[in-house]
Order: C-alpha cells, then structure tokens, then sequence
C-alpha cells in the first residue's frame, strides 16, 4: 500500500478502485450532530456505511482524489484502521448505562483510548476494556484486556482473535483502582515499545512464559545499585 494512503487511514476494497475509511469514535460513544456529518458527508461522495466490530462507522467506497476533501469535510480524526499502532480500545456500556456492570468501563477505556489510541507500536494492539465478565468488549482476545469484578479490575494479556486465536492469559487479579490500572497498563504498552521482535503481544507473551511476563511487569526494580538508572524487570 503507498504510504500516502496508509497516512490517509484507507484501506484498498475488493474492486482495487475504492477505499474505506473510518472515522475515530472513541469507545463507540458518539452524538447525533457526529452522525449527522458521517451521513451528510456520505451522501456527497457516494459512500456506504458499516457498523464495524471495533465500534467504529466504516465508509466504503471512497474514490482515492476524494479522500483529502472526505477527511476535510468531516473534520475528524482518523479510526487507524490500519498500520503497526494501537488500532482500537473497545469499551462496553459500563456502569453508566449497564445494569450488570460492575465497574466503569466507559471512563477506563475512555483515558485509555486517550492515552493511546493510534500510537505507533513494534507490531499492532488492540485493547479491551469491559465493565464486567460478561466481557461484551471481547477483552479476552485483546492484546491487552481489562474486565471488571466485584473487587476492581481483572488484566489479560496476550490475547488475539485471526488466524492463529488465543486467548488472553491473566496478568493480575483485583486491581483496586482505575489509576493502578492505567499504571499497569503503561508498563505493558512501554515493555512492549522496547520489546527486541516486532510480534504481536501475545507472541512475546508464549515466547516468555505469562510467569516472567508478569515478573517483568509488575516486579519492575530500579538498578540503583549499577549506577546505570535504567529499569530492570
């Protein structure tokens, strides 16, 4: 794919003419004046609407020298569909709206989507966050995956839906708050930033062992005595 296109967020259909694009919808929570544009916009090009699986609107059928004007005339942000980069945070209703929710998933996947949404990675991440183990955002084939519990937050890792499934393996139980989880969640994104092979998470994950995983994680130690001030796991 040219590089032009693949920054323009577009992905090449079945005809080898037309390109899809999606707009960010963080968590899948928009408002109508949003919709509105989507169809507005879709209308004057000509585009077909899909809800996606990643909670986002795909538009499908976009000529290529219509693709600056599309993006311009919707004035949003790219959904990064594609690419090496956290591609999705998929949120459930959470405790805002869900009455078997039991933590709230929107406001966790909201700063997490914030956080990171379309950071370029070694290979791509997808991310899960739900508000209770009925898991209505499939965390547990997410790279990485929060669920909520009666007593915080649930954190999975390496998990992957594709080719080869796996689900993802338990990291650590009954984080108490949503700062202790983010902070989790950093040391996996920035181990992962520095990880030597440019492989799914879930990959590195096997290669380790979920053991020394979670050593590397949540034992993290400063060297101090090296001299050096780096971290070591």
């Amino acid at each position: 794919m040219k590089k032009d296109i693949l920054e323009k967020g577009a992905i090449l259909q079945r005809d080898r003419e037309t390109y899809a694009i999606a707009p960010h919808i963080p968590g899948g929570f928009t408002d109508t004046a949003t919709l509105r544009k989507i169809c507005d916009v879709a209308d004057k090009y000509g585009l077909d609407l899909k809800l996606t699986s990643a909670q986002r609107i795909a538009m499908i059928g976009a000529k290529e020298e219509d693709l600056d004007a599309i993006w311009a005339d919707l004035a949003q942000q790219q959904g990064a569909p594609i690419g090496l980069c956290v591609r999705s945070v998929r949120i459930c209703p959470g405790t805002t709206y869900c009455k078997r929710a039991l933590q709230d998933s929107q406001s966790l996947g909201l700063k997490m989507d914030a956080l990171y949404h379309s950071m370029e990675l070694p290979n791509k991440m997808k991310m899960g966050v739900s508000g209770c183990v009925l898991s209505c955002a499939e965390s547990s084939v997410k790279d990485i995956g929060v669920v909520g519990t009666v007593k915080g937050w649930r954190i999975l890792v390496g998990g992957n839906a594709g080719v080869r499934p796996r689900l993802g393996e338990l990291l650590i139980d009954d984080v108490a708050t949503e700062e202790e989880t983010l902070a989790i969640v950093a040391r996996i994104v920035e181990f992962y930033k520095n990880a030597p092979k440019k492989e799914r998470l879930g990959k590195i994950v096997e290669e380790m062992g979920i053991d020394a995983f979670r050593a590397a994680i949540l034992e993290k130690k400063s060297c101090e005595s090296c001299g050096c001030g780096c971290q070591a796991g």
